[in-house]
């Protein structure tokens, strides 16, 4: 049973906070759907960095090196570090936290078990889920604090 849960977390749990995120799209309250926008977009950006520092800076993943068995439904092959999963969960998470703390509370936690759960499941180390939660709220401050979207919008517009 043990098992179980732990590869619901790590494999299927982001999807849970990406169906969360839709509802928040139909909910009329703090969060508009002009947000939920931007927490998809910050995904993008988010994904784009994550690929690029697995590419340039390969890492072991934790059974690649201990032999132990994995408690994902499909093994990873691609570099550990950093989680691109913890960083899509903290980027949504940070993301709608700014926006209403309440849900984002909610948010913060299920990201924070995901990362749990990936290093439980032998697929991470601790200092992987570190770097994907730095780099997914990383890039949500950012995207917030530089009126990204924002930009984006207006860049648009000028075409």
């Amino acid at each position: 049973m043990e098992d179980i849960i732990i590869e619901f977390f790590a494999t299927f749990f982001i999807y849970f906070l990406f169906t969360g995120l839709i509802i928040l799209w139909f909910i009329d309250g703090k969060i508009k759907k002009e947000q939920v926008f931007h927490a998809l977009l910050a995904c993008i950006f988010t994904a784009i960095i994550v690929f690029f520092i697995k590419y340039f800076f390969p890492t072991l993943r934790p059974f690649m090196i201990n032999g132990r068995g994995v408690n994902v439904l499909i093994k990873p092959l691609d570099g550990a570090f950093p989680s691109g999963h913890t960083a899509q969960a903290f980027v949504l998470a940070v993301t709608i936290f700014m926006h209403d703390r309440r849900v984002g509370w909610f948010f913060l936690i299920g990201a924070l078990a995901v990362g749990i759960a990936r290093v439980l499941a032998n697929v991470h180390y601790p200092v992987d889920i570190f770097g994907g939660a730095l780099v997914g709220t990383l890039v949500a401050v950012v995207a917030e604090k530089a009126h990204v979207f924002e930009l984006l919008k207006t860049a648009r517009r000028r075409k």
